[in-house]
């Protein structure tokens, strides 16, 4: 049985309508085999990117209901999926008896409300959704891509594909507008690239058996050469009409995918692509899938990285829209900035995540934090944008304030996680050579300073405005150690 068995009548498939990108000359091609595919190297502008914004909105946007449990990785695997802090997850939820999902959605909608029947008031909600304003609120935030959760673990497109699911009726199919086009060219618009998740493991349209340990996670993978044809279609669907800049898929693949083919022509189209690490399926049998970046969950990295990573997670515990999280539960801005500070440091971006309402519209307590992100990187993203990793990532001043490092060519930075005290301040063990010169991003230029037994002494002015940190450019025409 052949992909095509899956499409729908052309009238309902927008393949068909799909600008073709010529393909490259012979030379240099990608060869559709694990060694010529790993020989894809990440492109600069995803290093020099930093923060990238992932939308992750849907039907589970409707209930947007979730037990604020805690983030990932700090909660017990016994408690988790019963109590899944993630909204995303509700119909996953939903079906374990007894979980505080079940029990909320029981006493809200009924027990002959099914999750499916969500479907007509998403529609509805969506007809209102602005993506121009939605693209706008993300770059003004400072965001250099945007990744859309095209197809969650549920099955649900966010475009018109001409996929058949055998496993929905024509009414279940997809939403009813364009959303993964339509944010695509509000987002490229504003200048920022596009990627696109798909949930390529899960999908509980195929495997309706709930996960409710870690082991169930991989376990429900529906590895069938169905689903790996429809897997397979999807993905190339979304490469031929959205021309994506990331192909992020999540939680592994089915084994009979064509992930070699697919790789290997996604290359060969766009050079400038990048694959995520989650193609993986973790089986001990065949040879590792190819990624150009890993995809830390909730988490970052320790240490400068020889690899590139990016750490992903929500400004609360939930990626999708929970209506229950408040501000105890969201970083604060300052938590948010020291954050990517950190992870760029050590060579890493971060992907953060906001979770529209049903409508597209971005919460107020999501916003706030967008804007003090952006307010901040106006002031301080030459340390952040185009930066690499210096010879170390941590350092402290002598009064134990946490300071983390940037370069560039003719310069480093080192970025204060915190106001400092009022007058000098000592970086510890960072020497300039002579003609060196430090200036504060959004101040003064020239800021008077000395080597002192190894170790920088800088003057701040006395005026120092209020900031969540505070990034000093040092240049020097020597060596830095």
């Amino acid at each position: 049985m052949s992909n095509a068995a899956f499409l729908l009548p052309a009238a309902l498939c927008l393949v068909t309508s799909c600008a073709s990108t010529p393909e490259p000359e012979a030379d240099g091609r990608v060869e559709p085999t694990w060694e010529s595919i790993r020989s894809h190297e990440v492109p600069e502008w995803f290093h020099d990117a930093k923060l990238g914004i992932m939308v992750c909105w849907g039907l589970y946007s409707v209930p947007a209901w979730a037990t604020p449990t805690g983030e990932l990785g700090k909660i017990d695997w016994d408690v988790w999926f019963r109590r899944n802090p993630y909204a995303e997850w509700y119909w996953n939820t939903l079906k374990i008896d007894g979980s505080p999902t079940q029990r909320h959605h029981l006493a809200t909608y009924g027990e002959d409300f099914g999750y499916l029947d969500f479907i007509p008031q998403f529609n509805e909600a969506a007809k209102s959704w602005e993506p121009e304003r939605m693209a706008g609120q993300l770059a003004d935030a400072g965001a250099q891509y945007v990744v859309l959760v095209s197809k969650f673990h549920d099955g649900f497109p966010l475009w018109p594909s001409g996929v058949n699911n055998p496993n929905r009726s024509a009414s279940q199919q997809h939403a009813e507008r364009d959303i993964v086009g339509d944010l695509t060219k509000a987002v490229r618009a504003r200048d920022m690239r596009m990627g696109l998740y798909y949930s390529g493991g899960l999908d509980w349209s195929f495997t309706q058996t709930p996960v409710q340990t870690r082991e169930d996670v991989s376990g429900t993978i529906p590895h069938t050469d169905e689903y790996a044809r429809y897997a397979d279609a999807q993905w190339r669907e979304l490469i031929d009409c959205y021309e994506p800049d990331v192909l992020w898929n999540d939680i592994g693949y089915p084994r009979q995918g064509d992930l070699a083919n697919m790789f290997a022509d996604y290359y060969n189209r766009f050079p400038d692509g990048l694959i995520n690490n989650r193609f993986e399926t973790r089986l001990p049998e065949g040879p590792e899938r190819h990624h150009d970046f890993v995809t830390p969950e909730y988490a970052q990295m320790d240490e400068i990285t020889d690899h590139k990573w990016e750490s992903c997670r929500g400004l609360g515990f939930s990626f999708g829209y929970n209506q229950v999280e408040g501000l105890e539960h969201t970083l604060s801005a300052q938590a948010l900035i020291h954050l990517l500070v950190d992870i760029v440091s050590k060579n890493g971006n971060l992907l953060l995540d906001v979770g529209p309402r049903a409508d597209g519209s971005i919460p107020e307590i999501q916003l706030e934090r967008l804007r003090a992100l952006g307010r901040w990187l106006r002031v301080n993203g030459e340390a952040i944008y185009g930066s690499r990793p210096w010879q170390r990532a941590e350092g402290k001043t002598a009064g134990g304030l946490d300071v983390r490092f940037t370069r560039k060519e003719d310069a480093i930075y080192a970025v204060l996680l915190g106001r400092p005290p009022a007058g000098e301040i000592t970086i510890e063990s960072v020497a300039v050579g002579d003609g060196s010169s430090v200036g504060l991003l959004g101040g003064p230029e020239v800021l008077e300073h000395r080597s002192e037994g190894g170790s920088l002494v800088v003057t701040l002015p006395s005026d120092l405005p209020e900031a969540h940190a505070y990034t000093l450019k040092i240049a020097s025409t020597g060596d830095f150690r």
